[in-house]
């Protein structure tokens, strides 16, 4: 089951009027726009994660990865 917990914003009351004139629901829209953030924010994190990854294993020789491979291959 999932847990939800209520997440307010104020706008001023002008926004307020034209939302409702177009129909649309702050709620939905808030909730989408949050999930794109935190998706947007993940992603960012992974790059930089992929990029301190890819810095460390530059620094490996191309031997020592072959190694490592047969070593590996050998012991099953």
């Amino acid at each position: 089951m999932v847990k939800y917990v209520t997440v307010s914003a104020k706008i001023d009351a002008e926004l307020r009027k034209k939302l409702a004139e177009l129909g649309i629901k702050p709620s939905e829209t808030i909730r989408k726009s949050l999930e794109k953030e935190v998706e947007k924010r993940m992603k960012q994190q992974l790059y930089k994660k992929a990029e301190k990854a890819s810095k460390i294993i530059s620094k490996i020789g191309k031997n020592a990865w072959i190694k490592a491979i047969r070593e590996s291959r050998e012991q099953r």
